[in-house]
Parts: structure tokens; sequence; C-alpha cells
């Protein structure tokens, strides 16, 4: 039970397997000994990162857990789900912004969801994937990665729910990451709300052009070039964090000042800022 002095092979850094434990911790999988709580065995069943096996059990909560497993399974394959034809470009982008409209425009995760809702309502068909300039094989690896997992529910006695609410799957969302928060700076910025570390939005999200800047992001993960870019990002509302996680989060910490007004910003001044050359398709080198 001291995995501080366990005799690891190749040990990692205290820092980060202290850091690790702290986050075990805010995600209720370890208790104040250090010891697998309740919860924390149920996550431990699932074959996926902590912060994903605790979304898909907080989605019982909020009734949205087939919505849960969808994006899951998505963010499994993402890098690999649209792309670009040289002499298609116009046509493509198109069709990738087309799946985040309606539920969709409120991040990344829901434009994954609409994208396999999609599929799956063409009876996971082929055309379909080659109209929407979409990679049937990342697809169909997916789904094979949502059957598993949902073949795992019943191990855990988590019911298959369903909620197609926008608020409800975010809140899900959100209790998984709330660790991977947000917040827009007056000069158009974002830095996390613990660390106070600046962040951006990487140009391949639904949501990098966004006009207005929302408030508020919860992102899946950070990635490093010469900035670090926030990946897989949803819209979020602050006062969800103390609702779902009032142990990390204090009401006065998340004051926004939100009767003062933001400037208006060029987004994608402000975001591709830093002396990176951008390709056609947006992405950084």
């Amino acid at each position: 039970n001291d995995l501080i002095y366990f005799d690891f092979m190749d040990p990692p850094p205290a820092e980060t397997l202290i850091r690790s434990l702290e986050q075990l911790y805010a995600l209720g999988a370890l208790n104040d000994k250090g010891e697998l709580t309740k919860l924390g065995r149920r996550m431990a069943e699932f074959p996926t990162d902590p912060q994903l096996a605790k979304m898909l059990l907080a989605a019982e909560k909020y009734k949205c857990v087939e919505e849960a497993l969808t994006i899951c399974a998505m963010l499994g394959v993402n890098a690999g789900i649209f792309y670009r034809p040289p002499d298609k470009e116009v046509h493509a982008e198109n069709a990738r912004m087309n799946f985040a409209r309606g539920v969709g425009a409120n991040g990344d995760h829901m434009q994954l969801m609409n994208v396999y809702n999609q599929w799956k309502d063409t009876n996971f068909s082929r055309n379909w994937c080659f109209e929407n300039y979409l990679q049937e094989r990342s697809l169909r690896r997916a789904r094979d990665i949502r059957d598993q997992l949902e073949g795992l529910c019943d191990r855990v006695e988590l019911e298959k729910t369903s909620n197609p609410d926008s608020e409800a799957i975010r809140k899900a969302i959100t209790a998984g990451y709330f660790y991977h928060t947000a917040r827009l700076q007056k000069d158009g910025t974002f830095k996390t709300v613990k660390n106070q570390h600046s962040v951006h939005v990487h140009p391949s999200s639904s949501l990098y052009k966004h006009d207005p800047l929302p408030r508020w992001l919860v992102y899946h993960q950070l990635q490093f070039t010469r900035q670090e870019y926030m990946r897989e990002i949803i819209i979020i509302n602050p006062e969800w964090l103390v609702e779902i996680a009032p142990h990390y989060y204090k009401p006065k910490e998340l004051d926004d000042g939100t009767t003062k007004k933001m400037p208006k910003v060029n987004v994608k001044n402000t975001v591709a800022s830093g002396g990176e050359r951008v390709t056609k398709d947006g992405i950084f080198y």
C-alpha cells in the first residue's frame, strides 16, 4: 500500500507519482489512507484513463451513459476521424463543421458524438463516410472500443441509460475532467484555473474560431509544440465546478467578473500567435 517507496523496476519520478495520487484522490478513487474506494474499484474495471472511467460512472447520475460510452470511444481515435484531400479541402472542412452544429456547437466531444450517432443512423455506411470525409477504419475502431466498454458496464452494475441533453452530457464529462479547466483572460488567451498556466485552443478544434470566445472550457489533454494547446474541448458553466467538485473548487476562485465586458479579440491571431507555421489544414508544425 506504500506506492511512494514501492520497489519499482523502473520507478517514476516521485513528483509525478505524488501528482497522480493527488489526482486520483480528487477524483474520489482513493481515500485519505491512499486505499481504493468503492468508486475507485469500479473505475479500475475500465481499461481507460481514470478521468474517462470517472466520466462513465458519473454519467449514471445524469442518465447519459450511452452518450458517455460513445464519447469515450471516439476520444480514443479522435486524431484519425477526419481527413482532408488536398484537392477538396473546402468541402472537407464544411463537412467537418456540419457536425459542430446543434448539440455539437458546445465543443469537440459533442461533435465527435454527432459523427458516431449519424454514422450509426446510416447503418454504419461506408459511402456515408466517404461523402463526409471520415476515416471508416477509425470509426470501426471506435465502434469496437465502445462495444468493449459497453460489455464492462454489467460488471460494475452500470445501467445503460440515454439522455441527449447537452448540459447533462457536459456535466458528466466535467465530473471526470474538472482537473482540466481553463478560463478566458481579458487579453483573449486562456489560463488553467489552478496553476494559472497559459494554454491555447488548438486549430483543429470546432471552437477555434468561435465568436465570442467561451469564458470557460474543459479540455481532454494538452499538446505541447511551441505553445501548449488544449485538445478536445467543451464549453462549461463555472457553477458546475462547485456543484461537481466542491472539494476542489471554491466559489471565490471561480469568480470571473461576468458582469464586466470582455474585449473583442481576433480569434485566429490570438490563438495562432507564437511564430508557428500554419499549413492549409490549420495544423501547427
